[in-house]
């Protein structure tokens, strides 16, 4: 059970509480409600821009890192789709210093031309490096732009074309964040050796001078449901053939959301799930085969890959993978009660993370209920089999799938 406490300052700030007096440490994390599904089409990949922007110098302090590295603190941030979020750590002594750093940027960015031309290149580097010239790394590009026809899920958080970044203008940037890092659309969660009045009182101090932003009302456009199998050959200079399959599902709170994750971790979860198990080591007809599931707000993907064995023809392989989807029919109450075990496992354990626990309150704040830390377990729990049936007869159906053969350049 992770205890909190929750508040929200006059400017729209939510804030959120976790005190554990056995850490010596404290966390800061702020998490802005926005992702790459809110940024315009030809305007893509500016959130993940945002990442490297936000440590380059605010309206106050010349740089971010420096002033908490002198406190013994450490930063990271991420982004994603559905969210941008920045988190610290220092000791706990040393609070009110991530109070200093994270209302100093919230209120402004000291927006330059250097620091947008430096962050630039980095972002682009990043982009031709990760996905230009690494094998496999426009696969993503390839699979979101077949699954994705309307919502904007159809490019990947880097961004639809480099093109996007390499245009961008200061006007552009200065108008993205005034837009998007307000403190009403923001979520603020302290953890560790705090108290709620220390936190309440260095949020009056810090962060609720901080104007708001306009309102934003998120109206994007919902992908209708995809009804013929979609397929896409592509080659390469990879090291051997892979097979992509990505079936749309549930997103998060969406009925049939946790039956679908339940679903993923007994397909693809160790080696004794059904496709490694069938696959690998009996047939023999991958190497390696992996599944995952996006864990998007809108509607997201359940993905399959797979690395073909050497003269694996590709019918053969996707036969074979088809097949053994099948078999979700015939799964068993001790299988399902194993995976459902293993998922608990991997969500108490990730709760001894202080930085982990800080994140998850603030993903479920966003969500709409921060208690959702809380119910997790619950709800997987709940997960039957026939609720598992019912979500892999809805989600793995050859016409709700985009299929990707990556083929080596022969």
């Amino acid at each position: 059970m992770i205890h909190f406490e929750k508040f929200t300052l006059s400017n729209g700030l939510q804030v959120i509480v976790h005190e554990d007096p056995t850490s010596h440490i404290a966390v800061m994390n702020v998490m802005y409600d926005v992702g790459a599904r809110d940024e315009h089409p030809l305007q893509t990949g500016f959130a993940h821009l945002f990442e490297h922007l936000m440590f380059g110098g605010s309206c106050n302090i010349p740089a971010y890192d420096t002033p908490l590295q002198q406190v013994g603190g450490s930063n990271n941030a991420y982004t994603t789709t559905d969210l941008a979020n920045y988190y610290c750590s220092l000791p706990a002594v040393n609070l009110e210093t991530a109070f200093w750093l994270e209302s100093d940027r919230m209120l402004g960015l000291a927006f330059n031309e250097k620091s947008l031309e430096v962050q630039r290149k980095v972002v682009i580097e990043e982009f031709k490096e990760h996905y230009l010239n690494q094998p496999y790394g426009d696969a993503w590009h390839h699979l979101t732009n077949m699954a994705y026809t309307t919502h904007p899920y159809r490019w990947p958080t880097i961004g639809q074309s480099v093109s996007h970044i390499e245009s961008a203008t200061m006007d552009d940037v200065k108008a993205f964040f005034y837009k998007f890092y307000r403190p009403n659309h923001a979520i603020l969660v302290v953890a560790g050796k705090v108290t709620q009045p220390q936190v309440a009182a260095l949020c009056k101090k810090w962060f609720e001078p901080i104007p708001a932003g306009l309102p934003y009302h998120r109206a994007l456009p919902q992908e209708p449901a995809q009804v013929l199998p979609r397929r896409k050959v592509v080659h390469g200079d990879v090291p051997f053939p892979m097979l992509y399959k990505a079936y749309h599902m549930p997103g998060r709170g969406m009925p049939g959301y946790y039956a679908a994750e339940v679903l993923c971790n007994l397909l693809s979860e160790g080696k004794s799930a059904l496709l490694y198990a069938n696959l690998v080591e009996k047939q023999a007809l991958y190497t390696r085969i992996d599944g995952y599931t996006t864990e998007s707000f809108d509607p997201g993907l359940l993905v399959i890959s797979g690395s073909l064995a050497e003269k694996t023809p590709f019918e053969a392989a996707e036969n074979g993978l088809v097949a053994v989807l099948d078999q979700v029919k015939a799964i068993t109450p001790i299988a399902l009660e194993k995976v459902k075990n293993q998922m608990e496992t991997q969500l108490v354990f990730g709760q001894v993370n202080l930085v982990h626990r800080a994140q998850e309150l603030a993903v479920a704040t966003l969500e709409g209920d921060t208690n959702l830390v809380n119910k997790k377990i619950e709800y997987i729990r709940q997960v039957d089999l026939e609720a598992v049936q019912t979500v892999a007869e809805m989600i793995l159906q050859e016409q709700n799938c985009s299929t990707l053969h990556y083929q080596i350049i022969s």
